[in-house]
């Protein structure tokens, strides 16, 4: 007894946490602002670090891809989700026994259930299945939470073609503010991207808001051959320019790139209008 009381308060106090965690359960509403990518343009690949192999599959891309029956009910995954406007709903799973989080849950208007898990387990095989959501685990970093995903199936970064891989991996961080969520991700890709690309989501905590259920179909919409799937051949997508023309951008600026997330591009752009603008005054 004498040994035992004390090893019970110390294992008591180990089990208590250093600090109180934040809470992100809730439903919560798409902010819509200026970095918003909900419905970008055919060639609006600006500010992404996109490789020669991605800029190449992102010129290929025909909206009327999603008119095939596989493509129709095809969940968003996870490289694109937090970025959409839809709602989201976040919920905790507690263990029943020990009562400890084991993990945070999001489910999206068009997605998947996304668990991230918190109870240690392990990471599955490289040969494992990869899926929309892929597997991920989570931590509190001091109030943030980080979710780490791999085993992603390969899908895309904004709904005009840009493409990430299925080696790709992604970076979350939760971070709270009263009402409002923000959502940051950074996605490591080796086929598509040269760099990291760094993106965030702003969210409102609506308590009102009820995300229904989201049905899916599959029909006919359009009458063409068996096989054939909606592409453009390299260098014949007739609609990558229209972007850069609305906005009087270059082609340089357009097609993204790693150059092109830096303030650098825009002074290099003007210094070339400047000269070309004395070499016709001359």
């Amino acid at each position: 007894m004498r040994f035992s009381l004390p090893l019970l308060f110390a294992l008591t106090i180990l089990r208590i946490p250093a600090f109180a965690q934040m809470d992100f359960t809730g439903e919560w509403a798409r902010v819509q602002d200026e970095d918003d990518t909900g419905d970008p343009r055919v060639g609006e690949f600006i500010g992404i670090p996109m490789s020669r192999q991605g800029l190449l599959r992102a010129e290929e891309w025909n909206a009327s891809l999603y008119t095939l029956p596989e493509w129709q009910c095809r969940p968003h995954g996870a490289m694109y989700i937090s970025r959409g406007p839809s709602q989201v709903r976040i919920w905790k799973e507690i263990d029943p026994v020990t009562r400890q989080l084991t993990a945070y849950h999001a489910e999206w208007l068009r997605s998947i259930d996304n668990p991230y898990y918190m109870d240690g387990r392990a990471q599955p095989s490289e040969y494992a299945a990869h899926t929309w959501g892929g597997f991920s685990t989570a931590e509190f970093v001091g109030e943030m939470l980080k979710i780490t995903t791999t085993h992603l199936k390969e899908d895309y970064y904004r709904r005009n073609g840009v493409p990430s891989s299925d080696e790709a991996t992604l970076t979350q961080y939760w971070i709270r503010r009263g009402d409002y969520l923000t959502w940051v991700t950074i996605a490591y890709d080796p086929i598509y991207l040269t760099e990291p690309m760094i993106r965030s989501s702003e969210y409102k905590l609506a308590l009102n808001q009820q995300i229904p259920p989201y049905p899916c179909t599959v029909v006919e919409e359009v009458d063409r051959p068996d096989g054939v799937v909606p592409s453009y051949m390299p260098g014949q997508n007739p609609y990558l320019p229209e972007f850069g023309q609305k906005y009087q951008l270059p082609m340089e600026a357009t097609l993204g790139g790693a150059a092109t997330m830096y303030p650098e591009l825009a002074r290099k752009i003007e210094r070339e209008k400047n000269a070309k603008k004395k070499v016709g005054g001359k």
